[in-house]
């Protein structure tokens, strides 16, 4: 674990978070993740989230990189995180998996 990133929630995060839990639709959240990002931005968490999805169903790293052309050094952070983080990608997985 990295000694800077042990305070990582903080109050401005927090509320960033509580904006998110506030939007009734995903109208009000494109609309707000097009006001907070810039274009570049959306991309790049929307292809973690997509390489996060592809390793979930348990698509080889040499594949997903090729599918979303990206380096496996980057679908292997990815994994890291989802092995290894906090829990979000496997909530926010198991969550949409269910719909």
């Amino acid at each position: 674990n990295y000694p800077y990133m042990k305070n990582w929630r903080t109050p401005k995060l927090k509320r960033l978070a509580h904006a998110f839990l506030s939007f009734k639709d995903e109208k009000e959240a494109l609309n707000f993740l097009r006001d907070l990002c810039t274009l570049d931005e959306l991309e790049e968490m929307s292809q973690r989230w997509q390489i996060a999805q592809l390793l979930y169903k348990g698509e080889s790293y040499r594949a997903i990189a090729e599918k979303t052309k990206v380096s496996t050094t980057t679908v292997t952070r990815i994994a890291q995180w989802l092995e290894h983080g906090e829990g979000g990608y496997s909530t926010a997985l198991k969550k949409v998996e269910k719909k």
